[in-house]
């Protein structure tokens, strides 16, 4: 028989702190802690199990479940000498949920449970407090209505407020038992009117309605919306933790609170929490009294601390505290309440903290010896280090939504709405904070995205190129905005009846997706000494190097600081749209034979070689991978008439020849076109440039460094051994060309990115004649998918919510599709040979999950915007040492 239910209390503990994932973690911890001798009222728990049954099987129970959770109730019983519906001597329970991971407020709790007409009066006689007794009943019949009946909590707040009004009350506490009745019979009565049913008086029926609605809450929407912001599976369920109840309300001997072993803010060794007298634990967290601080030194004039208040009570608190921390190695988040000076715990889990606060605990714990280097790498969520790295939102500013996209690049800004990036670059160099609001971005816009302060387009997803280079930049960005219309002409943008008008100031959260009409206060970053201590622990841990993507030498500046072991992606059409190169650019793309264009080349050589030569010298010896031209020259064009009339005479021709020009090169799906080593075989000349620029430059730096640096070049979109045996040529006959001319040879690689399906079929193949490969994950998942990235914004979001797709699949790998294809491209490419170098410089080079995932497959690095260099960092080691569970930041 299956066991659907663990007692807990009463020196009858059946679960243990390991059995999260059965029990939830409160349910888990009750149990834990009650082995360990704390005081912790009994109860039992319904597993997990029973919710993934519950909703198998169209929200009915397992058959036998009654029969245990009658059997676990009797021991609650007769361990606190209480009968469940007594009349006399009634047994009261609290019902609560209790997931594996922490989903604080998500999912519903019900207090008081088993009051009726009957047993409000015995509870009343066995207190002695009439008063308590009316008010626990009218916060039951409250709870109850509200989260197992549906009934509006607004119209139980108006009744309490109106019996506050006929008596000239002001707080709850003021009320006297005789109005407490009142408010019950007025809820009673309510009720029945919004349910068309009397209040369920027998305390069976009201047990299962609670069981039912708790397991009913782990599908609602906020619980839905919670789970997938957290990546946590639906599948998981949550628990139910049926609890004797302890009674904080009872008088001034009686309290309820929630604290922190440290201050989860900062993460200073220092107790943290409030309290309230007299007082349930919905008090505390719903703002309809004012708590107090824990300690006497948090207390501000006119405070009374526990400290003081109940010192007896405080100083069992503070004696659980350090018992708590010294057991489960952790900051915890305890509730407990005070019953006539008699301390309870109801919970403890590790505690939720800010990114600051997760650094300073993990590296001070493991300087007290409390936990070693290594746990401590394990306890940072590497995603919460992009709160030390960007502007935050202040959680405490008020803000007005305008509407919401996809949190493509992580912070925060404030800035002028501008339609253009001619105009963001004009107005930023004036001293504006400008946000640049486009439909989509292009290469062309690199100036203005630079400029601008944040970026918002209406298409596009998580990898678009908006995405892309903001996150590259460190630009919050906020792209495929759907439900946002941008007027060119009108010079505006608006959703949902609101409209934002050039010049007017708006506010963007990259974390969120969210943006806001106006200026939104911000907390700026900070980064403490423990940041670059756990990092220092991070790298002895991790065996996988990290790269970041960059081209520019600000790119490669903030890569280094970061602590980047080198550069992964250079992409080196984004060097092509400097004012000062886009009409050599254009020059070439205009000519009709290839002297033509070698003539336009080479006055690109020279901005080339000095780009190299930047990036090598900062990169100081580290390797550097220099992807040769991969878009379509069409994307190098202007593409409205005036702006190609004003080509045209720059270029000496006429509006017709570009016009011409520009059909000729137009494509019905570029993405899958003429690009990448295409244009390579089809113009030698191209990639014969470049390569003649990466060498002439290296040697430059070598020359001037002492250091030589170690270029990488990448042929992008091979899919074909013979597309890398042509390209592969043209690279080394112009370093064979340059040795020569210099008197000097550098050593040097190349490989090609691994983006196309047949390229991982036949990996083996081009292993043969590459030095290494590395995968374009952003690609490969659009052609594994068959899907555009800058389109598939308008049902990816769907698919998730509706889990059609565990996660976006171009914000973490899509382990099951593309990873097997990286999985295979790896094995055959080191079949063949053993050395091969291999990494990634897709953007899941900085997604925690797809980093684990090369660290599983084996390969070499994995390559990420800079600033996401210390996320991956971490990731890395947590990687390298298996890490998995909750993790708190």
């Amino acid at each position: 028989m299956t066991q659907w239910v663990y007692s807990f209390g009463a020196g009858h503990n059946e679960g243990r702190a390991d059995m999260r994932n059965l029990l939830g973690g409160k349910g888990a911890n009750l149990a834990e802690m009650a082995s360990i001798g704390l005081p912790v009222p009994p109860g039992f728990t319904i597993t997990t199990e029973v919710c993934t049954a519950f909703y198998a099987n169209d929200r009915h129970y397992p058959a036998d479940l009654a029969a245990q959770v009658k059997t676990a109730l009797a021991r609650v019983e007769q361990a606190v000498g209480l009968r469940f519906g007594d009349a006399d001597k009634p047994l009261l329970v609290s019902v609560r949920s209790g997931a594996r991971v922490s989903m604080p407020g998500m999912m519903d709790t019900v207090l008081n449970l088993g009051l009726n007409d009957a047993t409000v009066a015995g509870l009343a006689r066995a207190s002695g407090d009439a008063r308590f007794a009316w008010d626990s009943y009218r916060r039951f019949i409250q709870m109850y209505g509200s989260v197992v009946l549906g009934v509006d909590h607004h119209r139980f707040e108006e009744i309490i407020e109106q019996v506050k009004m006929e008596t000239g009350a002001i707080e709850d506490t003021a009320l006297a038992a005789e109005d407490w009745q009142r408010v019950a019979a007025g809820y009673m009565e309510m009720v029945a009117e919004a349910t068309g049913k009397p209040f369920p008086q027998a305390p069976e029926d009201q047990l299962w309605g609670a069981i039912g609605a708790v397991f009913g809450s782990w599908m609602n929407p906020r619980a839905n919306t919670y789970r997938r912001l957290h990546d946590i599976p639906a599948d998981w369920g949550t628990a139910v933790n049926v609890q004797a109840m302890v009674f904080g309300n009872m008088g001034e001997d009686c309290a309820t609170g929630v604290c922190f072993t440290r201050d989860p803010s900062t993460g200073e060794n220092m107790f943290y929490g409030e309290y309230l007298v007299n007082a349930q634990g919905e008090d505390v967290v719903a703002g309809i009294r004012t708590p107090q601080p824990l300690s006497e030194s948090r207390a501000k004039p006119g405070e009374i601390s526990m400290e003081r208040a109940m010192p007896g009570a405080y100083a069992e608190l503070m004696a659980v505290r350090a018992k708590l921390e010294a057991h489960y190695r952790d900051m915890q988040d305890i509730e407990f309440t005070v019953q006539q000076n008699t301390l309870y715990m109801l919970q403890t889990r590790n505690g939720k903290r800010t990114a600051a606060a997760s650094l300073r605990i993990a590296v001070e714990m493991a300087n007290e010896g409390l936990i070693d280097r290594r746990e401590a790498v394990q306890r940072v969520n590497p995603g919460a280090l992009d709160q030390l790295l960007h502007p935050m939102l202040d959680p405490k500013a008020p803000r007005k939504l305008l509407a919401k996209g996809l949190p493509a690049s992580p912070g925060a800004a404030s800035g002028a709405v501008v339609f253009s990036a001619d105009e963001a670059e004009s107005r930023a160099a004036k001293g504006e904070a400008v946000i640049l609001v486009r439909i989509e971005t292009s290469p062309e816009d690199i100036h203005g995205m630079h400029a601008a302060k944040g970026i918002l387009t209406t298409r596009g997803g998580m990898t678009s190129h908006a995405a892309v280079v903001a996150r590259g930049m460190g630009r919050p960005c906020v792209a495929g905005a759907g439900g946002i219309t941008v007027d060119y002409g009108a010079q505006t943008l608006s959703a949902g009846g609101q409209s934002v008008r050039a010049g007017e100031i708006v506010t963007l959260d990259g974390a969120s997706g969210e943006v806001f009409i106006g200026s939104v206060a911000m907390i700026e970053p900070a980064m403490s000494g423990d940041f670059a201590t756990l990092m220092g622990w991070a790298d002895a841990c991790r065996r996988l190097k990290v790269r970041a993507n960059a081209e520019t030498p600000l790119d490669a500046e903030t890569a280094r600081k970061f602590g980047a072991e080198g550069i992964g992606l250079c992409r080196t059409e984004h060097m092509f749209f400097d004012p000062a190169r886009i009409g050599a650019v254009r020059q070439m793309i205009m000519a009709n034979e290839e002297r033509g264009r070698r003539e336009a080349l080479a006055r690109l050589l020279p901005f080339q070689r000095e780009d190299f030569r930047k990036l090598f010298t900062i990169m100081a010896g580290l390797p550097v991978t220099i992807r040769l031209l991969d878009p379509p020259l069409h994307e190098f064009l202007p593409h409205s008439t005036a702006e190609l009339q004003e080509t045209a005479s720059a270029l000496g021709t006429d509006l017709e020849a570009m016009e011409r020009r520009a059909a000729e090169l137009a494509e019905a799906n570029p993405m899958l076109g003429h690009r990448g080593c295409r244009l390579g075989i089809s113009f030698p000349e191209i990639y014969e440039m470049q390569a003649r620029a990466m060498f002439e430059g290296a040697i430059a730096v070598a020359a001037e460094t002492g250091k030589a640096p170690v270029p990488e070049i990448m042929i992008p979109l091979v899919g074909i051994e013979r597309e890398l045996e042509i390209t592969r040529a043209q690279v080394d006959k112009i370093a064979e060309a340059v040795f020569a001319e210099a008197g000097q040879r550098i050593e040097y690689s190349v490989g090609t990115m691994i983006e196309l399906p047949r390229a991982c079929i036949i990996a083996d193949a081009i292993a043969s004649r590459a030095d290494f490969f590395s995968f374009g994950t952003n690609d490969l998942t659009q052609t594994v998918f068959g899907l555009s990235r800058d389109d598939a914004g308008k049902f990816l979001p769907q698919y998730v919510e509706g889990g059609i797709l565990g996660r976006d699949p171009f914000v973490s790998l899509d382990i099951e599709g593309v990873g097997a294809m990286v999985r295979m491209a790896a094995e055959k490419g080191r079949g063949v040979k053993s050395a091969l170098k291999l990494g990634i410089c897709g953007e899941h080079g900085g997604d925690p999950a797809s980093i684990a995932f090369c660290e599983q497959v084996g390969l070499d690095y994995v390559s990420c915007s800079p600033y996401r260099v210390p996320v991956a960092r971490l990731a890395a080691a947590q990687a390298a040492l298996g890490a998995g569970g909750d993790r708190t930041a």
